[in-house]
């Protein structure tokens, strides 16, 4: 057989196919040789453990031990006739039981229980809580967290704020500080401390949520802290502490819609029940101005009415028969701009600054009439029991 002389081209063809072909089974079998090289990633660990500059510490403990012995649980006993229901009164029901109607289906006395929160302010005995913990109450039951026990009388009460002073008879009580109510802001922490649905005293954790809250319609004066740390039923006159153990507001309220809790809760800020509660010490009340006057916030629509340029202010919408308002010469349809200096923009604001000035203080009113700014001076008087929410 004559050898066949392939030309050397060929050689080199085989070669470059063996190659391609040894290249294409490498890519199948391992994928990742096509794919370029990732840089490297520098990963920096910090070298301490210490938490950052203005974050919370790892447990609250120091704070609840400071502020938890000072809050107590209440417990209140009414005693309410009950009344039989109308079909037990029909004259064939009676008829038919004759004489003894009257003792199997007449009105029946019975005991209502409740329970709340209160603090301890002061070692001499002074406790203050919500007025609708103990409103109607015959008897006040308070409990310590140390397991003492004792009846509590109501030393006064203010249902304009939902405040209420107790007072207990026991020696070397532990007092709550007070904090500063009006330094909160938004985001901060805070604990309650309470005793929800009488489990027993209870801590939950939230933040401030809002402050200022009012217009809810839930007190007459309402200047409300908004948490979300968990208040529901039971935790009413209890305190709303800050991240250090100090007394910033007693829970009050929530929002919902079922009964419990569903992440809104209002506090009555220190500083209100403060004043409320140094009042009621000294005066037995709590003492508040009044002018007499109904005021509405302004919108675009009164504005054009009364020939405004702005809506800033109230309008005067009613007057007092003989209040000082109207011996003032104050008239429905005068604007309030502005009291002591201080600028008004809702009826609410008006009602606030009035009811924080004594009796007998003389108040400085900025008011338009006709289109004409003037000053009204004008002299408080005590504020009624129930004014229907006039200033």
């Amino acid at each position: 057989m004559i050898p066949i002389k392939r030309p050397a081209w060929w050689t080199v063809a085989q070669v470059v196919v063996a190659g391609l072909a040894l290249a294409f089974i490498a890519t199948l079998l391992w994928p990742e040789l096509l794919r370029p090289e990732a840089p490297a990633v520098e990963i920096r660990q910090s070298a301490s453990d210490t938490p950052l500059l203005g974050a919370g510490p790892y447990s609250y403990n120091a704070a609840v031990e400071k502020a938890a012995p000072a809050v107590v649980n209440i417990n209140t006993a009414k005693v309410v006739t009950v009344r039989p229901h109308p079909f037990f009164d029909d004259p064939v029901f009676r008829q038919f039981f004759g004489r003894d109607a009257d003792g199997l289906i007449g009105p029946r006395q019975q005991v209502e229980r409740s329970l709340g929160s209160g603090v301890i302010l002061s070692d001499q005995g002074y406790i203050l809580t919500n007025h609708h913990v103990i409103r109607g109450a015959d008897a006040i039951q308070v409990s310590l967290r140390d397991g003492r026990m004792a009846q509590a009388k109501v030393v006064g009460s203010d249902p304009e704020t939902d405040l209420a002073v107790l007072k207990i008879e026991l020696k070397k009580l532990p007092t709550i500080t007070l904090g500063y109510s009006e330094r909160m802001r938004v985001g901060d922490v805070v604990l309650a401390i309470g005793n929800p649905f009488g489990v027993g005293q209870t801590v939950t954790m939230g933040i401030v949520s809002a402050t200022g809250r009012n217009r809810l319609g839930i007190n007459t004066f309402e200047n409300f802290i908004q948490t979300d740390a968990a208040i529901n039923p039971g935790n009413s006159g209890g305190a709303l502490v800050d991240a250090e153990g100090r007394l910033v507001g007693i829970n009050t309220a929530i929002f919902s819609r079922s009964g419990g809790y569903q992440g809104i809760g209002f506090a009555i800020p220190v500083s209100m029940a403060q004043a409320v509660l140094e009042d009621i010490l000294k005066h037995g009340r709590p003492l508040r101005g009044w002018l007499g006057i109904e005021a509405h916030e302004i919108n675009p629509d009164i504005a054009r009415a009364l020939g405004l340029k702005s809506t800033d202010g109230v309008v005067i919408t009613g007057i007092a028969r003989n209040s000082p308002a109207h011996r003032a010469g104050l008239q429905p349809g005068d604007v309030i701009r502005a009291i002591d200096g201080k600028k008004i923009a809702t009826g609410g604001d008006a009602l606030v600054v009035i009811s924080s000035r004594r009796p007998g203080s003389k108040l400085n009113l900025s008011v338009v009439r006709d289109g004409k700014e003037t000053t009204i001076e004008v002299t408080a008087i005590e504020r009624p029991a129930r004014p229907a929410d006039t200033g």
